[in-house]
């Protein structure tokens, strides 16, 4: 009888055990089906980024390596000349200038950016009448074309016939060349990049706000964390990784500005508002050294990765040390 029993139970362990496998078998192909939908999904962006970002990444990296000139177009002949497009743009009598313009241009416009565009939100964070009508008129700036903002500016600060100087005048204040003195003309167009910022700074840094819960600010009061503490204990704690996001794409629109500057001062006077990518784009398409424009083009791609990567680390940083 113990024999019998053994006989008998044997092939239901076994039919068990069948039974078992099946179902984790279905789960594997169900898992393996979802992550080749998630694939097919990822891809036409994975495409759209490759054809659109890292082939014309790619094919500059290439240029600067090469002596490109008019000639190229119709011969295809640029020879390889290593590291001579770079050495050229190092060597370059403007090239001190040019840095110290790029980087005073964007840590102003960057820090007057922020400032006002958080002032901004910290306002229409609270409830008044007229809210949502004055978020939008703060909006216009950003709506607005470049070219035409720009323009409207450059008339404005018409050393002549500028309202601005007109207004400053009436006031015997005197008249300022906002565009045309060496020593003034880079914070013009400051001024100008700061009032096309400012609404994308206030619309990011708003809708984080607006992510903080009301609890927290009720629960700080009853400890006496209000106004000014109430941002420094709860908001900005809480905003931290939203403001990180502003700065690093605010740098990144920053350094890049070109058609404003352009718009502007076209660089001068005197390349007082030259920096790195106007003088990219003039090495480029006014002098046809596309292999030096190419090369500048490089280095301002590794000094915006450099500075974004940093500022990454010291926010995750941050957030180690917070945790």
């Amino acid at each position: 009888m113990p024999e019998l029993s053994k006989t008998v139970a044997r092939p239901a362990t076994t039919a068990g055990r069948r039974t078992g496998a099946a179902p984790v078998r279905s789960t594997t192909s169900v898992a393996r089906r979802r992550r080749w939908a998630l694939w097919w999904f990822v891809l036409p962006a994975a495409l759209y980024l490759t054809a659109f970002f890292a082939v014309p990444v790619v094919n500059n990296i290439t240029m600067s390596f090469r002596d490109y000139t008019t000639a190229t177009f119709y011969t295809g002949e640029a020879p390889f000349v290593g590291l001579r497009n770079y050495a050229a743009v190092f060597t370059s009598g403007i090239f001190a200038r040019i840095t110290v313009n790029t980087v005073t241009f964007t840590v102003v416009s960057l820090a007057a950016t922020f400032v006002l565009g958080l002032l901004l939100a910290l306002f229409f964070n609270t409830r008044f009448r007229l809210n949502a009508v004055l978020r939008s008129l703060v909006l216009l700036p950003w709506l607005l074309p470049l070219i035409i903002s720009a323009a409207v500016w450059r008339r404005m600060m018409d050393t002549g016939s500028g309202v601005i100087n007109q207004v400053l005048g009436n006031l015997g204040l005197g008249q300022v060349p906002w565009l045309t003195g060496p020593h003034v003309a880079l914070y013009s167009v400051v001024i100008v990049n700061v009032w096309v910022g400012i609404p994308f700074v206030m619309v990011i840094l708003y809708g984080g706000l607006q992510e903080i819960p009301r609890d927290l600010y009720e629960a700080g009061s009853l400890d006496g964390a209000t106004g000014v503490r109430a941002f420094r204990w709860i908001t900005w704690p809480l905003l931290r990784p939203v403001v990180v996001i502003v700065l690093m794409l605010g740098f990144i629109y920053t350094i890049r500005v070109l058609d404003i500057v352009l718009a502007l001062t076209g660089g001068g006077p005197a390349n007082a508002t030259q920096t790195y990518a106007t003088q990219a784009y003039q090495l480029s398409f006014t002098n046809f050294e596309f292999g030096r424009g190419a090369a500048l083009s490089n280095v301002l791609i590794v000094v915006t990765l450099l500075v974004s990567a940093f500022q990454l680390r010291a926010n995750r940083r941050a957030s180690d040390l917070a945790g």
